[in-house]
């Protein structure tokens, strides 16, 4: 085996990226702190092609050096949109006909193993502070929230691994539908 060249890799102009049809999906980041973090998410909804990204409440927004820093330029191919109010945000977001779900630990949550999307409807996934997760007012206006199973010491992950695992498995099952 031997590691392919970056003209091998297939890789999308800024333009090609931006008249490319996207996955169904909106992220919508509550209260993240870490900028790191943040443009991590960028660079996997990048991957992923994920439509839009809504940054709530005192989440950090580009342009900011240590997004960019991790980010790697995906903050301008990526839409996102800042607003300050998350309610407003997810009304918004089931106005325009999406599924709304909290990525968190919580009773009564879909294992992600067991999560099945069967139609093109959209989906907005919330991920909350990396301390405190998703606020509780905003899981009670969630259509359900989704657990990524965890079976060692630690019962967390970081919220850019978590949004890399869940987009994986939410591409992974609309990837089969077109």
């Amino acid at each position: 085996m031997q590691k392919k060249e970056m003209d091998e890799l297939g890789r999308l102009s800024r333009e090609a990226f931006l008249e490319t049809r996207k996955m169904p999906i909106a992220l919508v980041l509550e209260n993240v702190r870490s900028m790191h973090n943040v443009g991590s998410v960028f660079r996997t909804s990048d991957a992923f092609l994920v439509d839009r990204i809504f940054l709530c409440g005192y989440t950090p927004k580009p342009p900011h050096r240590d997004i960019q820093k991790t980010a790697l330029g995906a903050t301008e191919t990526v839409a996102w949109t800042g607003i300050e109010n998350i309610h407003d945000c997810i009304h918004q977001l089931k106005d325009q006909g999406y599924k709304v779900f909290a990525v968190e630990q919580v009773h009564g949550s879909i294992s992600l193993e067991q999560l099945e999307i069967h139609s093109h409807q959209p989906i907005a996934l919330i991920f909350g502070n990396e301390a405190t997760g998703v606020e509780e007012k905003t899981i009670g206006i969630c259509d359900g929230c989704i657990e990524i199973p965890q079976f060692g010491s630690k019962h967390s992950f970081n919220i850019s691994v978590s949004a890399g695992i869940v987009l994986w498995e939410l591409y992974k099952q609309m990837r089969k539908l077109t």
